[in-house]
């Protein structure tokens, strides 16, 4: 089941100070903990594999996003209009815990501050999406100027050569001694593959670990990055949990991603303005 709160109202509001407004809307050790990731996301970059430079592909970096709150968590922004995509875990754990009036702070990979709310909620498939509501208003040089990925026509091959874009979280939480810093950066890049799909489970179905097999590098904070083709930089996946007992990283298979955008935009366009979109193909 989807749990839907579209807004008719889609004005997306400049923010005149990014770090002042956050500040009133984020408890000071989630403020400290966003301007530590905005300063490093503003002075390191992330390099993508040279193939798709050579395939004339633009980075897909600019339209990663991590949750500035402690508790780290991934996005990929999906349209020009500010749809951003993660896992619905990533958003809220349970039903009871799904606030829809509640605003999520997080950062583009070039470091620009965004508020969003949320809008979608499916946890049986372990997807959200989200809308900017708030920018600062560089960012909004134009109604559609959000950078995005495009989703993939189809689904991907076994093998099929992967790229990641996620973010580890800052304390090791396999540590026997709590507190114990990672030191990874911010936001990582790792490669890896497609490995299948998990025997037996339903592709819509990724509510206790995701039916999508890869094994891109990832940690925890690492849910709701993007897997994007190492060749087109076509979005084909979702990371969101890895198997204990195999090590396997799991994600959100393309299958689920098709069919919820397609069953949100189906409901979203007779409320969105003229021009909208919910994603890209």
């Amino acid at each position: 089941m989807i749990y839907t709160n579209i807004p008719t109202d889609f004005t997306i509001r400049a923010l005149p100070n990014k770090l002042t407004v956050a500040a009133t809307k984020l408890p000071s050790s989630d403020h400290r903990t966003l301007v530590r990731k905005r300063e490093w996301l503003e002075n390191y970059t992330v390099e993508v594999p040279k193939t798709l430079k050579r395939n004339g592909v633009t980075s897909p970096v600019p339209a990663v996003l991590v949750f500035a709150q402690e508790e780290a968590g991934t996005a990929v922004c999906i349209s020009p209009n500010g749809v951003i995509l993660t896992c619905s875990h990533c958003v809220a754990e349970t039903e009871d815990e799904l606030d829809w009036d509640k605003t999520h702070w997080l950062l583009f990979a070039s470091g620009i501050v965004v508020a969003a709310k949320t809008v979608c909620w499916d946890p049986n498939r372990d997807l959200a999406i989200l809308i900017i509501t708030r920018a600062p208003s560089s960012a909004l040089d134009s109604p559609a100027s959000f950078p995005f990925v495009c989703l993939s026509p189809e689904a991907p091959r076994p093998n099929a050569r992967l790229m990641c874009f996620g973010h580890p979280g800052a304390e090791d939480l396999e540590a026997s001694i709590p507190g114990v810093k990672t030191n990874y950066d911010t936001l990582v890049m790792s490669l890896g593959a497609f490995r299948g799909m998990a025997p037996g489970q339903d592709p819509q179905d990724n509510a206790e670990i995701g039916a999508f097999m890869h094994d891109c590098w990832t940690y925890w904070g690492h849910s709701g990055a993007p897997l994007l083709d190492r060749n087109t930089a076509a979005l084909v996946a979702l990371h969101s949990s890895w198997d204990d007992e195999t090590a396997m990283r799991r994600g959100v298979p393309w299958e689920a991603l098709d069919q919820f955008l397609q069953e949100i935009e189906k409901e979203g366009n007779d409320i969105t303005p003229e021009g909208w979109r919910w994603h890209c193909r």
